[in-house]
């Protein structure tokens, strides 16, 4: 199947150096399986209220759909039914928008029945006031990017319908959010800590998320439990949750979210906010950033921005820069702390340190002890074998002797048995 030939368009704003992110749009029409043929940005003061572009502008877009045989303009930003329809007369090609291409995506990556809710509901917010803009481009190209989901479905349909169909998508996530609600009540009885790994899409959660469960498990059993990761713009959107062992034995879940983006439609914040909430119950949040990033300041500000966001209360964070097999050296080798940490999730570089920095923040310090526990008290072993890391341990007719990682917490618990100093 030939892939969509794709015309990017941006508007430069005076005054806005971020205005103007063309790359990230081909990243996205690439995410949503089209081909950039290539692209146009004019400086302007402000947006066109009919064109976006100016209407000079808009017949030199028409002359290239022509001569390069444009299937699909995408613009940068997001555009009024108005605009599309006036736009779509000129340029006799589909218009898309950016919101509609990231819409676009999102359908093609929701595999969970609630994240195909999440996105069905988030189209058809987004498409019923611009209906008649939305119906003429698909009446002309009968389908591609922009049309995936309940897209195809816009002739057939009224206004009426898409209420109708909204109001029951909605009555479906809240049956699912009850659902998720008491797994949620389920894990903070457990009292098993939450972390949450947030950042910029690509910025390589998934890829994270794999590398700490094959620093606990063996080669068989990780695999069996790693999620999908892939180098490109949204490549998971579905919520993962998987725990793992702490360097002094306690367990933590890490979930790993749909990754954040400039300009993220509000439709998607919305139809996501039942498992964007999740946030707001983590212990934890792991801000992961792309240090090879050329926007890595505009990123981890955006990222930055929705945390606050979603959440409302102050949750500690770690800010972790990845990737940095690319630019290694002994200055980022030796920087790392318990709230920034510098790491390499597919290299599995420094994930150790980052396992120890988030202990630290979930559990407070540890150290070794040496501990003698009676025969007629190995219950009390057998359970520290379990949970705790143990350095040695001799039995002899009494009992048995160990040198092990408690928590500062625990100390009271286990003081009784304590024969010797501790041991950092």
């Amino acid at each position: 199947m030939e892939k969509e030939r794709c015309l990017l368009i941006a508007v430069q704003l005076s005054g806005d150096e971020n205005s103007n992110d063309i790359e990230e749009l081909g990243q996205l029409v690439e995410a949503a399986g089209g081909e950039v043929v290539s692209s146009i940005v004019q400086n302007r003061q402000s947006i066109d209220n009919r064109f976006y572009v100016g209407q000079g502008k808009v017949e030199e877009i028409a002359n290239y759909v022509k001569e390069l045989e444009i299937d699909t303009v995408v613009f940068n930003d997001e555009l009024s039914g108005s605009q599309i329809r006036n736009l779509e007369e000129v340029l006799d090609a589909k218009v898309v928008d950016r919101t509609t291409l990231i819409l676009d995506i999102f359908a093609r990556r929701a595999f969970t029945k609630e994240g195909q809710l999440q996105v069905e509901l988030a189209q058809l917010k987004y498409t019923l006031p611009r209906l008649i803009g939305v119906n003429k481009n698909l009446s002309r190209l009968g389908g591609g990017i922009g049309t995936r989901g309940p897209g195809e479905q816009k002739l057939e349909i009224d206004r009426r319908r898409i209420k109708e169909k909204i109001s029951d998508i909605q009555k479906q996530l809240e049956e699912l959010g009850k659902v998720r609600e008491t797994k949620r009540k389920k894990r903070m009885k457990e009292q098993i800590p939450i972390v949450s790994i947030v950042g910029y899409t690509n910025a390589g959660k998934s890829t994270l998320l794999n590398a700490l469960l094959e620093s606990e498990y063996s080669d068989e059993e990780a695999e069996g439990k790693k999620v999908f990761a892939h180098d490109m713009l949204f490549a998971t959107l579905d919520t993962e949750l998987r725990r793992v062992k702490l360097p002094g034995g306690r367990k933590a879940i890490f979930s790993d979210t749909v990754g954040f983006i400039k300009k993220l439609p509000t439709q998607i914040v919305e139809a996501f906010k039942g498992t964007l909430e999740e946030l707001k119950y983590a212990d934890l949040i792991i801000h992961l950033i792309d240090i090879n990033d050329e926007n890595l300041s505009v990123h981890k500000e955006t990222t930055t921005e929705l945390i606050e966001k979603i959440t409302d209360k102050d949750i500690p964070i770690i800010t972790v820069y990845n990737k940095v097999d690319k630019i290694l050296n002994e200055k980022i080798t030796t920087a790392s702390t318990n709230n920034i940490v510098y790491i390499s999730a597919k290299h599995k570089y420094n994930i150790d340190v980052l396992l120890e920095a988030v202990d630290t923040q979930i559990n407070g310090m540890k150290s070794f002890y040496e501990l003698k526990i009676p025969n007629d008290q190995l219950k009390v072993y057998y359970w520290l074998y379990e949970n705790r890391v143990i350095e040695y341990e001799e039995f002899d007719g009494e009992g048995v002797s160990l040198r092990v990682l408690l928590y500062e917490d625990e100390m009271k618990e286990f003081e009784k048995y304590i024969i010797g100093e501790k041991y950092e």
